[in-house]
């Protein structure tokens, strides 16, 4: 099912889409059950979640490729990327698995994702350019249920727009994460904020600008989530005719600002 018209403007203004039952809970526990595994610990037994949070990288196997290529989310990926512009999801991760814990996990604070550079070591030097080269969409797959709280992925709604003008004085080499820590990504209290919450299943399409955050979980059970890139065809360049939603919303933030 194609994305409703209202569905591609809240994107291009609000910097995300939220889709429900995007891949079935079925492959979601078949996933968590094979995360559980590797990580050495027992979801019934929370004496074994010794640590806030656990990372857990990319996953090829077929029922993990599956949650990321069903036909609504391929349709999803054609309405705000186009189609044949990007690549087809070949790896899910990478996971981040919060249990709960009154300890600091140690990675929350506003941020967005870089997409240049993984090749280096220092992840400080990865970046991030205002055409987006790199990354064609932020994606956050729940393979948990997640309610408010459970710790789900902060969103600052609107954020996509202002990170556009603060990375186009920076032109095609854009900024580097080092760079990116002068900016005060949480420092706007006009802005609104959602939470990453939903069933198991959902998924949130997020403009690759979006900043976000993760939070502690503080609740009884673990949660789940992966965020695998969407990654772009050569590039991510200039669309023919019409831009993408991506594209739009890039355009237009910076039209704002003329």
């Amino acid at each position: 099912m194609a994305l409703c018209q209202s569905v591609i403007d809240t994107f291009v203004t609000d910097g995300y889409a939220r889709i429900e039952g995007a891949f079935s809970r079925d492959v979601a526990d078949a996933v968590v059950a094979r995360l559980w595994a590797d990580m050495g610990r027992d979801p019934d037994r929370p004496e074994t979640w010794t640590d806030p949070v656990v990372r857990l990288g990319m996953y090829t196997d077929p029922r993990f490729v599956e949650a990321a290529n069903t036909p609504r989310l391929r349709d999803a990926f054609d309405a705000l990327v186009g189609p044949g512009r990007y690549r087809p999801v070949a790896a899910m991760g990478t996971f981040r698995c919060a249990f709960p814990s009154a300890a600091d996990p140690g990675d929350c604070g506003w941020h967005v994702d870089a997409s240049l550079d993984f090749d280096r070591p220092d992840f400080l030097s990865w970046r991030v350019n205002v055409a987006s080269d790199g990354r064609a969409l932020l994606l956050l797959f729940l393979f948990t249920d997640v309610g408010p709280d459970d710790g789900p992925t902060r969103i600052r709604v609107g954020s996509h727009r202002t990170m556009a003008r603060v990375l186009a004085p920076h032109g095609a080499h854009g900024m580097t994460l080092r760079d990116l820590v002068a900016v005060d990504f949480g420092g706007d209290p006009g802005r609104g904020e959602v939470e990453a919450v939903g069933a198991a299943g959902t998924v949130y399409l997020c403009h690759p600008f979006l900043v976000h955050s993760a939070q502690p979980n503080r609740t009884g059970r673990p949660r789940f989530l992966a965020q695998p890139p969407l990654l772009p065809v050569e590039g991510h360049g200039p669309a023919a005719g019409a831009p993408s939603a991506v594209e739009a919303a890039i355009r237009a933030a910076l039209d704002d600002d003329a």
